[in-house]
């Protein structure tokens, strides 16, 4: 059984992700992850979901049962799990999320002990021992050899202290007016913190979770609250996180939404004004609009494409030794503060961008215009391979013969099918989208 995706193990609640496969999941990682322990502490984190509950019991449980001690530090955004996780010298962190997903679902997501998400290769070596009946029960330890579990509550200011030096010591937040939306998600007590500690005015939506409001038509994903938000009161920007704080979505001082392609084009040449751009390049994946590719050539930064997933994006970053790179869905990377998408982070570098041009949000944050592009999911029930459906490698061909760029490809974290289609001519991609549609869903 593949228990991996695009990003951790994920499904829903109570009934794929259940609490034995939890404690079964976390008694393997355990093991793999004692083959090279230092410390022997594992760090927890998770969002607001109410299942968090029942599935951080079962990991504290499959973790201590083969012998490991855990540190519980409630719910915190996901970039806090593993910045902490080499901050606090413990041998691998764990954040239990679903990210964007309704409340219904939950994740369970590793890191290892640089923060690093875990490999493909790893994962399957995780995987492995999880169907190793024989060495999990070996692995079970007893009487003084069973592992201590304790919950810190004051870590987040370790976590505040590093995001805020990542914001230039020149710049300050003073008469700068921002709406924050959490989502009522992981970053609700430290997004507020964090701006209102730089001096800025903040004003906050969505920052009550009860365990099911976690992405309720807020956040990152439903950004007209936030819109309608920075209107009323008047601000420079808006700022919109999803359920564990790894995303950012961003809307200017007129209530616009910013296209996740224009972020990342514009927060490139910010690091290259800055000189602090490595190699002259970025890291950005295959679902990114053409124009952003188009709009970097020609102040002189290279683009290189990876699979969608910010770990794809951290993988080839390192690869390639360069520092900066995201994903059109608001996962950046500046992988001098972090080693995975922060919302927060993120969201200090475009703010400290549109101060340092003196210039409204509105104009800093539109540097080109983009291609007509046109994205649909399609839900399946299971994801038979695409190349086994017939009549499918034609269509795919008609539409390349039409000079559209398309994707075609199963979520990894979702039973949905994403389609992505890219081109000069906008209507004739709305008539190749209901084609294609048509055939899909005939076929699926």
């Amino acid at each position: 059984m593949k228990l991996f995706g695009t990003d951790g193990v994920r499904g829903k609640a109570g009934s794929y992700l259940s609490a034995s496969l939890a404690m079964r999941l976390a008694m393997a990682a355990g093991i793999y992850f004692r083959s090279n322990s230092h410390t022997n502490k594992i760090l927890v984190g998770k969002d607001t979901r109410v299942s968090g509950y029942m599935i951080e019991n079962a990991i504290v449980s499959g973790l201590t049962a083969v012998g490991y001690d855990v540190i519980q530090i409630g719910p915190m955004p996901t970039p806090t799990v593993a910045f902490l996780t080499e901050d606090m010298r413990c041998d691998a962190g764990i954040m239990i999320s679903a990210s964007h997903n309704p409340y219904y679902d939950n994740g369970i997501k590793f890191f290892d002990r640089f923060g690093n998400k875990l490999n493909s290769k790893d994962e399957k070596k995780i995987e492995e021992i999880y169907q190793n009946q024989s060495l999990i029960d070996n692995s079970v330890v007893i009487e003084d050899k069973i592992g201590s579990s304790k919950r810190i509550d004051d870590v987040i200011g370790r976590y505040i202290v590093h995001i805020k030096n990542s914001f230039p010591k020149n710049l300050t937040l003073q008469n700068i007016r921002i709406v924050i939306d959490t989502a009522n998600g992981a970053g609700y007590k430290v997004a507020p913190t964090i701006f209102k500690e730089l001096g800025a005015e903040v004003f906050i939506i969505n920052n009550h979770p009860n365990g099911t409001n976690i992405n309720d038509k807020c956040g990152a994903l439903y950004p007209c609250e936030l819109s309608e938000r920075v209107k009323e009161y008047r601000a420079d920007i808006g700022f919109g996180l999803d359920g564990d704080a790894d995303r950012l979505v961003v809307v200017d001082n007129l209530g616009n939404v910013v296209d996740g392609d224009k972020l990342i084009g514009a927060l490139a040449k910010y690091l290259k004004d800055e000189k602090k751009l490595l190699n002259s390049s970025i890291v950005a994946t295959v679902m990114s609009n053409g124009a952003l590719e188009d709009y970097l050539k020609s102040i002189s930064i290279k683009t290189l494409r990876c699979d969608v997933g910010d770990k794809h994006v951290l993988a080839m970053m390192q690869r390639e030794k360069l520092n900066f790179g995201g994903e059109q869905s608001g996962h950046i990377i500046f992988s001098d503060f972090s080693k995975t998408g922060d919302g927060l982070l993120s969201a200090l570098q475009v703010i400290a961008y549109v101060l340092k041009e003196q210039k409204p949000s509105s104009e800093v944050l539109n540097p080109f215009k983009l291609y007509p592009q046109l994205q649909q999911n399609i839900k399946v029930d299971e994801k038979t391979p695409l190349e086994s459906i017939k009549g499918f490698e034609k269509i795919k061909k008609d539409i390349d013969d039409k000079k559209i760029r398309h994707l075609i490809r199963y979520s990894g974290t979702e039973n949905k099918l994403r389609i992505l289609l890219e081109g000069e001519n906008a209507k004739v991609l709305e008539e190749e989208m209901e084609k294609l549609i048509n055939f899909l869903k005939s076929k699926l």
